[in-house]
């Protein structure tokens, strides 16, 4: 096992371990990346086979560490690596009214950026085509912050659930801040 599926398997643990993390798995699942040094496309991602789901009240990884087996979340952090090459880490979860809400006091509170990607304002040609809208949506997140911040979320769009995202350098990092906004908003 490398020292990049260790580091990604440490943080599948953290948020294994975090029952108030499942209230935060979308419908389209949770998947965790992180890209080993180097890469620059997303199959040589690795990332959660399957992604993570609920089992029992608690989150679970459905399948193993490997590369190659995200699409999305993988593209999302190689193209935000074009912006900022430190980001090597991303994570997704569920958005809705309270959920955002608490996250827009937990960025307040922390000196963040509350960026939304309106999904409203994609381009036409890009609406229902499959793998065409990563490149807008982080020139839309580079635009508003000048640069790709480590909180930010989409809204629904077009056969599109709307999520929340995490990016940062490393997986326990973002695991890490995917667990203290879930413990907070359970509070």
């Amino acid at each position: 096992m490398t020292n990049e599926e260790r580091g990604l398997a440490e943080a599948v643990a953290m948020l294994e371990g975090c029952r108030e993390f499942s209230a935060l798995i979308p419908e389209v699942r949770v998947n965790i990346v992180y890209a080993p040094e180097g890469a620059e496309h997303p199959d040589q991602v690795l990332g959660v086979d399957g992604r993570i789901t609920v089992v029992a009240g608690m989150p679970k990884a459905s399948g193993p560490i490997r590369a190659g087996v995200s699409d999305h979340m993988a593209r999302l952090v190689t193209e935000s690596r074009r912006h900022d090459p430190s980001i090597r880490a991303g994570l997704n979860f569920r958005w809705n009214e309270t959920i955002s809400d608490y996250v827009q006091g937990y960025c307040t509170a922390k000196g963040l950026a509350f960026v939304c990607i309106d999904r409203a304002a994609e381009p036409k040609e890009l609406i229902g085509r499959d793998k065409g809208s990563i490149p807008w949506k982080v020139k839309q997140l580079v635009a508003a912050c000048g640069k790709v911040p480590p909180v930010f979320y989409e809204s629904r769009g077009w056969g599109k659930e709307p999520l929340f995202f995490l990016v940062g350098p490393d997986p326990a990092g973002v695991a890490n801040r995917a667990i203290e906004i879930a413990k907070g908003l359970a509070l």
